[in-house]
């Protein structure tokens, strides 16, 4: 089964259905949790149910460096403009790539140009 995809608040809610008909499953937090929410909290919903954390935010991936936790998994964008019909697919591309990593462990950064991967614990 693939991982399942959470997509927190600063990416905008077109994704899911783009990442869907790329044969992802995913949710928009805003569909699920308090638009408030900490990262924290986002966070750890997603090790509880088992998602990948989507996201612009910076946040996510220096709380892992610093915790050195191994999940969730976080595919985090670093782009300018991070709608869907800019980087789908570089997205889709390292979402394939790096599908492995994701589900045992990983933050992946995605740009326009390419994507990098680190296992986790980092």
């Amino acid at each position: 089964m693939r991982p399942r995809l959470l997509l927190d608040m600063n990416l905008s809610p077109e994704w899911v259905l783009t990442l869907q008909r790329h044969g992802w499953e995913a949710v928009h937090w805003s569909d699920i949790g308090d638009p408030r929410a900490s990262d924290r909290d986002i966070m750890d919903w997603a090790v509880a149910n088992e998602y990948i954390v989507f996201t612009h935010d910076l946040d996510f991936g220096t709380m892992l460096a610093l915790t050195h936790e191994v999940g969730p998994s976080v595919i985090q964008v670093r782009a300018e403009n991070i709608l869907p019909d800019h980087l789908a697919y570089s997205v889709i591309a390292a979402l394939n790539q790096h599908e492995s990593d994701l589900s045992s462990g990983a933050l992946v950064v995605v740009d326009e140009d390419r994507s990098r991967v680190r296992v986790l614990p980092i």
